[in-house]
């Protein structure tokens, strides 16, 4: 079961993301131009978006995928002309609409079924992979742990999700942001540490079966996020592993990389030239891209 702050602060991201910012997300996520600050952040996310897709298998024929907070829905597409049967979900109905109306044609068996609705939801059955981008960026190290062992134990195969580290640059520049004008903030990110994380995990029984087996670090101008993979070790025995979907409730948004290696490196301090909270209007928003 959610947390009470959960609750809370997923309220407060499908107000920003389906009214404050619904034209600079259009934008944003689309081929128009854009400022150089948020070039940065578009390459950053297709940087991040490729990585996780990489540690997906080529071939998804048959398996079924949950993309968390999928905004307007690139991850899916992607996922489904691989075959993938998709369930792509966000608290956003304005960011789900424009994920349907992007939609491009996708040959062969995959499809993708789009929702409104919390990724946390238990009636949306199992999955053979889950990948949440960016969207657990704005939760606490607990509420991450928590919503990683609801998905966890609906999940036979691999778990991917990205987090922001907790830099000394970043750390300041999230306190400097509260100095803002209300109206100009976005929900703001929440820097995790590896060992804090990785603490709180280790608390969730849900997620013993997992191996924390791959990260990468993306670092493009004002975006800075952090892939991490986790993949299950111990199988679970389902009778019927994908249950069939109940009727949606809304509109829409090769195997893991084996060497496993520690966050430490993907937890340095950032580099000089990060700057992800001096915009108005974008503080915090350019490194919680979904």
């Amino acid at each position: 079961m959610a947390s009470a702050s959960y609750d809370a602060r997923r309220g407060e991201l499908t107000t920003y993301f389906d009214r404050t910012a619904v034209e600079a997300w259009s934008r944003l996520t689309s081929d128009a131009p854009v400022s150089r600050i948020r070039a940065t952040v578009r390459a950053g996310r297709d940087a991040m978006r490729a990585t996780l897709l990489s540690w997906l298998p080529a071939d998804m024929t048959g398996l079924r995928l949950l993309d968390a907070g999928c905004g307007t829905g690139a991850l899916s597409v992607e996922a489904a002309r691989r075959g993938a049967e998709v369930v792509a979900i966000d608290v956003s109905p304005t960011l789900i609409g424009l994920a349907q109306e992007r939609l491009p044609a996708i040959a062969g068996a995959g499809r993708i079924d789009f929702r409104v609705g919390d990724m946390l939801d238990p009636a949306l059955g199992r999955f053979d992979h889950v990948v949440a981008m960016d969207s657990l960026i704005h939760y606490r190290a607990g509420d991450i742990a928590r919503a990683l062992a609801v998905l966890g134990a609906r999940t036979d195969g691999s778990v991917l999700f990205t987090v922001a580290p907790r830099t000394a640059l970043l750390t300041l520049m999230h306190a400097a942001g509260q100095f803002f004008p209300r109206s100009d903030r976005s929900p703001s990110i929440v820097p995790v540490t590896e060992r804090g994380l990785r603490r709180r995990m280790s608390s969730e029984q849900a997620l013993d079966g997992f191996a924390w087996v791959q990260s990468h670090r993306t670092n493009s101008g004002f975006y800075l996020s952090n892939a991490i993979a986790l993949t299950r070790t111990q199988r679970v025995s389902q009778p019927h592993p994908h249950p069939e979907v109940p009727e949606r409730s809304g509109g829409l948004e090769g195997a893991l990389q084996p060497a496993p290696r520690s966050l430490e490196g993907s937890f340095e301090a950032a580099p000089q030239h990060l700057r992800m909270r001096g915009m108005r209007g974008m503080n915090g928003t350019e490194g919680s891209v979904r």
